[in-house]
């Protein structure tokens, strides 16, 4: 039975966890009734239970070992057994509710299962069927340990649920049935004389990469821990999930007259969403600019997206919620994010995903309550952008229609914003601490005003969509 070490990023995100701030990852997936009869609960179950098991991933737990003394290793659960991981559960909807009943009380339940942390000892992950009864629409809300997956990984993991990449995984035979464990090949930890040059150069490199990562840390960490209130209040332990839904097509109307990307417009439309939520909620406007970090995936392009191990690095953004002008803001996050480029997400204080590579395991197992608590001194919320595969995709027939990412929160920190793309549409998934953030449905709300405020300073040609019909004169 094959092993494989915690990669030291991996075994910082295993150690950090405690019950009131659990580590994981999650995606609310909405499904449309299909075209014919929508499959009973209890084939839907027995469904994803059968792709869930065919995962060979999904079928990995942790356990410490002996060297490196602090660290902990990936191993085939001999005692796997999908049923304790995919879970029906009842979204109670007042009758005749349709489907936005059913949507808030499917976000409502999410937010609740977001709070219970996954069972250490066990393959880190967790599969809700949400159902609301015969030929309406139904969701699945998969929760997975950030140990386990980055958002890249969980998007690679997580696709296998679905019609289309189970099918070309069968195909192609790459899937494991059911009964069949395929373990995963040991890690070689003595290198060939012809390595060892090499490794000793990479290892020089990499600490003083670390070394500059670590001056900039303490140059950036803040003393002021004040912060905005409702990004800052102590911790619960409660869960709150609320969604938002912005169309694609007026994200890039606004990018093409505003410049910069696609994602700086998101950003920017983050920080105009913060400002009128604080407004109305009465808050002071901070002096200082709430810092946003925004992670950045270290894989190649090209390369294998399902490769194993969290490979991240992370920008630090001040986020310009004081600026009354909705363009001035899009500016500033454009020029901020161009600096943050040009640095490269090697460097700055952002980059302590790749600080924590270099650490030895004990010191993750022994210094994780600290670095927990340290968070607070850099950044106030996270900004995540999740990928998702471009082409339709489908559970058991049933067309997918939305799916909400979902961020976990920094000890110290209330709000967790992650973002994607699926179809015509950007998702936005909304992790709040359920006490310090009561009104989080009404944050999602402010950022889709907001994408209306910045298409409305567009010129008049500008708010047109791409390929729509002249209008009259």
């Amino acid at each position: 039975m094959g092993t494989e070490l915690l990669a030291p990023l991996d075994l910082a995100f295993w150690h950090l966890e405690s019950d009131a701030h659990p580590m994981h990852l999650g995606a609310l997936a909405i499904f449309a009734p299909g075209p014919g009869s929508r499959p009973g609960p209890d084939a839907l179950l027995d469904l994803l239970g059968t792709r869930a098991a065919a995962i060979p991933r999904l079928r990995m737990r942790v356990r410490d070992v002996l060297l490196p003394v602090g660290g902990a290793a990936w191993s085939v659960d001999k005692d796997f057994d999908v049923h304790r991981h995919v879970k029906r559960v009842r979204v109670d909807t007042a009758p005749g509710g349709g489907e936005d009943a059913f949507m808030a009380g499917a976000t409502r339940l999410a937010g609740a299962l977001m709070e219970q942390p996954l069972r250490r000892g066990r393959p880190p992950w967790q599969m809700y069927l949400l159902d609301g009864g015969p030929d309406g629409p139904f969701a699945v809300l998969v929760k997975l340990h950030h140990a386990l997956a980055d958002g890249m990984r969980a998007v690679a993991i997580g696709a296998g649920i679905f019609d289309e990449i189970a099918s070309l995984t069968r195909r192609a035979g790459n899937g494991v049935p059911a009964g069949r464990v395929r373990s995963v090949p040991p890690r070689s930890w003595m290198p060939g004389p012809r390595q060892v040059a090499g490794l000793a150069l990479g290892r020089i490199e990499d600490l003083g990469r670390a070394f500059g990562v670590g001056a900039s840390l303490v140059r950036a960490s803040r003393l002021d821990l004040r912060g905005v209130p409702a990004l800052s209040a102590g911790s619960s332990g409660t869960r709150r999930l609320a969604t938002a839904d912005l169309d694609l097509d007026a994200v890039r109307r606004i990018r093409r007259g505003t410049g910069g990307t696609g994602n700086d417009v998101l950003l920017g439309v983050v920080a105009g969403a913060l400002r009128r939520w604080m407004l109305e909620r009465g808050e002071p406007l901070p002096g200082t600019e709430p810092r946003a970090l925004v992670p950045v995936s270290r894989r190649r392009p090209g390369g294998p997206a399902a490769g194993n191990g969290n490979r991240l690095s992370a920008y630090l953004l001040g986020l310009p919620v004081a600026e009354p002008d909705a363009r001035e803001r899009l500016r500033l996050v454009r020029e901020a994010m161009d600096r943050n480029k040009a640095a490269g997400p090697l460097r700055g204080a952002g980059a302590v995903a790749v600080l924590a590579d270099q650490l030895p395991s004990l010191a993750h197992r022994l210094g994780a309550p600290l670095a927990g608590s340290a968070a607070r001194m850099l950044f106030d919320v996270l900004v995540t952008s999740v990928p998702l595969p471009r082409s339709a995709l489908s559970l058991a027939g049933c067309p997918l229609r939305a799916l909400y990412p979902m961020a976990p929160l920094a000890r110290g920190q209330s709000l967790a914003v992650a973002l994607t793309t699926y179809g015509s549409t950007v998702q936005i998934g909304l992790v709040a601490d359920g006490k310090a953030v009561p009104d989080l449905d009404r944050l999602g709300r402010c950022a889709e005003e907001e994408v209306s405020a910045l298409l409305d300073l567009l010129p008049p040609a500008s708010r047109i969509p791409a390929g729509a019909p002249p209008t009259p004169e």
